[in-house]
This record gives C-alpha cells, sequence and structure tokens, in this order.
C-alpha cells in the first residue's frame, strides 16, 4: 500500500488548487489508454511499466490531497515508485474531463487533440505555462503566475526548432540562441563560439545507446538476428575506440550492456559488461564456423542466403551520419554488406516500430534515457519481450531475469545481486548491438548564467526557471 501526498501549495496556472481528482483522473485515463482494444493512438506505451495499470489493485482517494494505491501482490518498492507511480502526473481534471466516467469516449477524446499545440495552452502546474505555438518553428513559454516553487527568473523561454545540427551552430554564433547544443563533428569549430564568450561544457545523461536490429517475426532478416553468433560478429566488427575518437573526440564513453558507466550509479557493474574487443579476424572466423564464407566479398551460407542489410539512421546530426558510414566500412570488411539510408526522426520512429516492414534490417540514431519512467534502470522496456523498444527481440530468460528486478527483497544486497545477473546476461545477449554513449555537448551564451549548473544532464529536466539573462 502506497500513499501519495499532494501538497496543498501547489495551483495551477488558473488559480485552482492541484487535487486528488486531478491525480485520479490521470490513472483512469492511463488505466483505459492501457487496453490492447484502446483506439489510436493508443495503447499507452508506458502500460506495464511499474505495474502500471495491471499491478494495481485499487486506488482509493482519502481527502482532496492525499490518495492510496493498492497493490495486488508485493514489488520492488524502486522499481513501483520510480518507474510506475511517475507515470502518474496529474492533469487538469476540471478542464479535460469531457465524458465524466465514459473513459472510452475520454481517451478518444485526448488522442485527438494530443497533436494539437493548443492542447498544451491547457492549465500547468510547473513554472511555465504555454503562451503560443508555431508546429517545427517555436513555442514560448512565459512564468506560471500561481506557481509555488521557485519562480522562474526570466519573463519569456523560447524553444526554436533547428533543421539541423548546422543550422544550431548558426543560431549559437549569431546569438539568437542562449542555450543549445553541439554536434561533435563541430568541436573543430567551437573556438569560434568561445571567442565571444560562450561557454562550451559537457555532460553525461544516464543513458544507453545502441544499434537496432529488426527481429521482429516474419521480417526478411529476423531469423538471422535470432542466432546470437550473428549478433557477436556484428557488435565484434563496430570499433568504440574509432568512434569515441574520430567522430566524439573523447566525448564519449564505450558502452557494452544496458547500463552506463556516467554519471556513476549503484546499478552499473563494471564486470558484469566486459568490453567486446573490435577484431574483424575474429567476427570472420565466427561467421565462418557456422558455415558461412565470402563469395564475391559477401559472407554467403549453404541456402544461398547473404549478409546483406540496410541501415536506417537518423538524418540532421553529422555524428549519427559518420557512425554509420564507419560502421558500413568495417562490416564491409567482414564481409557484411550494408546500404544506407538517412531519414528524418519522425520517420525513423515510425519505421523501426512498424512490425511488419522489412524496409530496413538495421538501425541507428536512437537510444533510451533512464529519467522518469525507467529510473530504476531494469529492462522492462526495452528487452522484455513485446517491449515496445525492442524490435522483436525476445528470450524466455531474459524475460525471468527481468521479472525477477521487479520482486521485493529483504536486502539491498539481494536486490543488488539479482540486478547484477540481469545486467551480465543482457549485456552477453545482445538484444541490439552496444555503441559508445555520448556525452551532449552543451553551449551558453556568455549572458546566460546559471546554464551549466541547472542543466542536469542526469536527469534531462534542466531547471531553465533558475537560470538567468543579463544584456
Amino acid at each position: 500500500m502506497y500513499h501519495v501526498y499532494l501538497g496543498s501549495k501547489w495551483r495551477w496556472s488558473n488559480g485552482q488548487p492541484v487535487t486528488a481528482q486531478d491525480l485520479l483522473f490521470t490513472w483512469h485515463v492511463v488505466q483505459a489508454a492501457s487496453a490492447a482494444s484502446a483506439p489510436a493512438p493508443w495503447p499507452f506505451v508506458g502500460g506495464g511499466t511499474g505495474d502500471i495499470p495491471s499491478g494495481i489493485r485499487s486506488v482509493v482517494e482519502n481527502n482532496a490531497h492525499e490518495v492510496t494505491f493498492t497493490l495486488r501482490n508485493p514489488a520492488n518498492q524502486q522499481w513501483f515508485i520510480y518507474n510506475g507511480l511517475i507515470q502518474l502526473t496529474p492533469m487538469p481534471a476540471k478542464q479535460l474531463d469531457k465524458y465524466g466516467s465514459n473513459w472510452a469516449r475520454e481517451i478518444q477524446y485526448l488522442g485527438s487533440i494530443a497533436t494539437n499545440p493548443k492542447t498544451a495552452e491547457l492549465a500547468s502546474d510547473g513554472p511555465y505555462e504555454l503562451k503560443s505555438a508555431s508546429p517545427n518553428q517555436t513555442w514560448v513559454l512565459v512564468p506560471n503566475p500561481h506557481y509555488a516553487g521557485h519562480r522562474s527568473l526570466v519573463n519569456r523561454l523560447v524553444f526554436a526548432y533547428e533543421s539541423s545540427s548546422s543550422a544550431e551552430f548558426s543560431a549559437l554564433k549569431t546569438g539568437t540562441v542562449d542555450l543549445g547544443y553541439l554536434d561533435p563533428t563541430q568541436l573543430g569549430a567551437a573556438s569560434q563560439l568561445t571567442q565571444q564568450g560562450d561557454k562550451v561544457f559537457a555532460g553525461h545523461a544516464l543513458s544507453v545507446f545502441w544499434t537496432a536490429l529488426n527481429m521482429y517475426p516474419g521480417t526478411t532478416d529476423a531469423a538471422l538476428f535470432d542466432n546470437l553468433y550473428i549478433r557477436e560478429a556484428l557488435e565484434m566488427g563496430i570499433d568504440q575506440s574509432a568512434l569515441i575518437q574520430d567522430i566524439h573526440h573523447g566525448y564519449a564513453l564505450p558502452q557494452y550492456g544496458p547500463i552506463p558507466s556516467a554519471p556513476k550509479t549503484v546499478f552499473y557493474d563494471a564486470k558484469a559488461e566486459p568490453p567486446i574487443p573490435y577484431s574483424i579476424s575474429d567476427a570472420k572466423k565466427l561467421l565462418e564456423s557456422h558455415g558461412w564464407h565470402e563469395h564475391n566479398g559477401v559472407m554467403t551460407n549453404r541456402a544461398g542466403q547473404t549478409l546483406t542489410f540496410r541501415m536506417i539512421y537518423v538524418s540532421g546530426s553529422q555524428a549519427v551520419a559518420e557512425e554509420a558510414q564507419l560502421m558500413q566500412a568495417d562490416w564491409a570488411k567482414m564481409g557484411v554488406r550494408v546500404s544506407l539510408k538517412g531519414v528524418n526522426f519522425n520517420s525513423y520512429l515510425t519505421e523501426t516500430h512498424d512490425k511488419t516492414s522489412s524496409a530496413w534490417q538495421m538501425a541507428v540514431g536512437s537510444g533510451w534515457y533512464y529519467n522518469g519512467p525507467g529510473w530504476y534502470p531494469t529492462g522492462g522496456q526495452l528487452f522484455q519481450t513485446g517491449a515496445p523498444t525492442g524490435h522483436g527481440f525476445s528470450n524466455q530468460h531474459e524475460d525471468h531475469l527481468i521479472a525477477a528486478t521487479h520482486q521485493p527483497y529483504a536486502t539491498t544486497q539481494q536486490t543488488m545481486q539479482v540486478f547484477d545477473r540481469y545486467e551480465a546476461y543482457t549485456a552477453k545477449e545482445l538484444p541490439m548491438l552496444w555503441m559508445p554513449d555520448p556525452a551532449s555537448i552543451n553551449v551558453t551564451a556568455e549572458t546566460l548564467h546559471g546554464g551549466r549548473r541547472y542543466a542536469n544532464p542526469a536527469t534531462g529536466n534542466p531547471a531553465f526557471n533558475r537560470m538567468w539573462v543579463s544584456r
């Protein structure tokens, strides 16, 4: 049983108090939207994370500022709180509740307005509220006059879309952007920014990056990728050292498992994620030991299958494009022929989540940030059978190890032993190909203060309300 308390000081930007009714509204929406039969654009992608909603026996409003959640079965407390309850952000029920207890109609309505910028003009309980939005151009936020936390030190916050890393660099150089980011390939030109007083600093988020493999059942090469030795050979052909030095200019760390080594956490165990040495010769030997031989420069088996794949990558970032090109060149040395196709991020997400598409076999340019849902970094939303980011990967032992991390244990030592077993098996099993963990390279204008202190890359939630600008 868990009691959730909502502080009485919090107000929506329209002056109304944030109450248990707002939290219950979110609960009912998540509950209805998680059903397999929920209308498009549902079901809710977070369904199942942290035992939400199926693991909840009852939700009771005790008073205007207290709600009690009772679980069906005991669960790991950290997993339930940081992966489950954290999803239930209160929503302004008085504005959004259009259909009373008819939750099927309610989630259909919410789905219909979800992509309309006007929706974001609803009451906010954060430090800012939306003033205006121009799709693919800018979002303009102004301080929430009723915010009970640290009041914003600026009177306007503008989020500007940039079409590419070069466009962002230009905006930083001309001063039209006060806080932005550099692509690693632009580090050689960073002096152009620092000469005018701008500050450049790097930080690691709790994140994991990968090259996805299309293992959705029935797609072109799903059966090939189901073989661990194929995945091992491909990982041996990824030169992480070269990616880190030549593309990220040292602003990245090697990664060979599901938990990042930085920032430091109790969850990372270096022994559970041993390096997989880059070796084209060993990769070729491994393939040959399973009946593959080069024919006209391409690994071919007795059935005439070839290791020929199409890899899509997220365009707009020169670093991602260069990563794809370097891997393509190295894999070619071991007889694996890969063609490349750059797509924008929205298309990337659409294609890689299409369970029937054989238009791609590999995909690079995405990853997972362990902030918000996922702070307890187990693999339920990543590697479990049916996981939205798993791209068809399925392994019963993996499922068993993940489920074990969700159980409560008497001591922290027992909890970590179970977690380490999950981490070690996942690292070795290669549900996806591990890639270096890049740092974000941040740039703040000379006139922006508090940018570095409050950027907070570890959680991915910058405290913009504590930053200020001098003129």
